[in-house]
């Protein structure tokens, strides 16, 4: 018998990957010669006349004394809560996102949500806000694993929730849905899914949160993971549609980007390093052209641990990030300012910082003591310490041993001038940070 003929077979696979590209490359030049005319950045904190509540009369809210206060956002016990976002309220109060379940990217997670008011200085029950049976109905289509929340405030005033979702494979195989709301949170319309690419739609994540161009339309930035690692800016219009897509790097190391909005036209963008090349350093990249022409990515005085960063732009110009500053581990959650546009960086304070205790060899024992001391530090109110031990140990402990972890902060200042820092502890709970301006100025002194 002669050997089969394949030659027909790998020619037409031939030609149709080359007809996939020809109409990929289609879509996307129709999509550039469709684009949008440029627009200004509209710097964080100017928002729509009578969007936000007047500020109140508390000094403490105002910056006018130092301040700063914590506590648990979430309480269910023995999951996985993580990725939380935060966003202001039109009546003044905080509301934050996160993600629960059993493990990352297990079936049961859902996006929950919680609010916190400051007059009253508590958070109220957290709420499922999505899962992903509820998006796969809303989507038509088969969802096996929901990730990171992005909250957003748009320029007429609704609430935009940016969330990942996967039908196939990990987390390259992303698409990015979305939620609106009316009402801040109350109630939610049917979910949608953001096109962000013209086959396939797979491979984008969020995890910076959105901002806003004069023109109303909104930016969004996110990164790319399939075939690569890189960030990219999306800029939306009102319904969701992306109107104009900019890439932030490329290669195989740049993730989650978050941009800092300077000023109509300047900003600078930090991204996640996700390389092995030493020194591992915060990604950035810098526009003062709103957004036309970016600087080359380039690595910044930071150091990372292929760890998710936060940050923004205060009234002074200077900028504060919130990020893991070392090069291994997740162990030390800082505070850092910088007052020429990111050149150079000073650090604030240490939210967290157990960088020694892993050092000194814990057993199940000590580690415990310690979980429970940190617990009731965060708010002395805690009389359960030890379900909060036991929570952590059973979430962490058996994938990573006894060590400590605070990532993937999320950061804001409100209209009434305070800050607000969620972000994940121990990989169990989501811990809240409220501190005022003159608290942060004490540190830079």
């Amino acid at each position: 018998m002669g050997r089969p003929n394949f030659s027909g077979g790998r020619r037409a696979g031939h030609y149709l990957v080359l007809g996939f590209v020809l109409v990929a490359f289609g879509v996307g030049a129709g999509k550039v010669a469709r684009r949008p005319p440029p627009a200004q950045f509209r710097p964080t904190g100017i928002a729509p006349a009578g969007q936000f509540a007047p500020a109140d009369n508390v000094a403490a809210a105002n910056g006018a004394h130092p301040l700063l206060r914590s506590d648990f956002v979430s309480h269910r016990k023995f999951v996985r809560n993580h990725a939380a976002s935060l966003v202001e309220m039109r009546d003044g109060k905080i509301r934050v996102f996160w993600y629960a379940g059993t493990d990352e990217g297990t079936q049961d997670v859902t996006i929950q949500t919680a609010v916190f008011d400051p007059r009253a200085g508590r958070w109220s029950p957290e709420r499922m806000v999505a899962s992903r049976e509820t998006t796969q109905r809303a989507l038509f289509r088969y969802v096996k694993k929901l990730g990171n929340p992005v909250a957003g405030r748009a320029s007429d005033g609704s609430l935009w929730l940016f969330y990942v979702t996967v039908s196939l494979g990990g987390w390259a195989g992303s698409s990015i849905t979305a939620i609106t709301s009316r009402d801040d949170g109350e109630t939610w319309s049917q979910a949608r899914r953001i096109v962000t690419a013209p086959f396939l739609n797979v491979s984008t994540l969020v995890k910076g949160p959105s901002f806003s161009y004069a023109d109303g339309t909104m930016g969004l930035p996110v990164s790319e993971e399939f075939l690569g690692k890189f960030g990219e800016l999306l800029r939306l219009d009102g319904s969701g549609t992306v109107i104009d897509k900019v890439r932030l790097s490329s290669g195989r190391s740049c993730l989650q980007p978050v941009a800092m909005i300077r000023d109509p036209n300047r900003a600078l963008v930090l991204m996640r390093y996700a390389g092995a090349e030493r020194p591992r350093r915060v990604i950035s990249t810098a526009t003062d052209s709103a957004g036309l022409n970016w600087t080359p990515p380039a690595k910044s005085p930071l150091s990372n641990s292929d760890a998710a960063l936060a940050g923004l732009v205060l009234p002074d110009g200077r900028i504060l990030v919130a990020l893991n500053d070392s090069e291994s581990g997740r162990q030390t959650l800082s505070l850092v300012v910088s007052s020429d546009g990111g050149a150079s960086w000073k650090t604030a304070c240490k939210v967290e910082d157990q960088s020694g205790a892993e050092s000194q060899g814990l057993d199940d024992a000590h580690y415990s003591a310690a979980i429970e001391r940190l617990a009731r530090a965060t708010n002395d109110a805690v009389t359960d310490a030890e379900s909060y031990s036991k929570s952590v140990k059973q979430v962490m402990v058996s994938k990573q041993g006894y060590s400590f972890e605070f990532s993937y902060p999320s950061i804001i200042r409100t209209s009434r001038g305070d800050f607000h820092l969620v972000y994940t502890w121990n990989e169990a709970f989501i811990k809240h940070v409220q501190f005022s301006q003159a608290w942060l100025d004490q540190w830079l002194k």
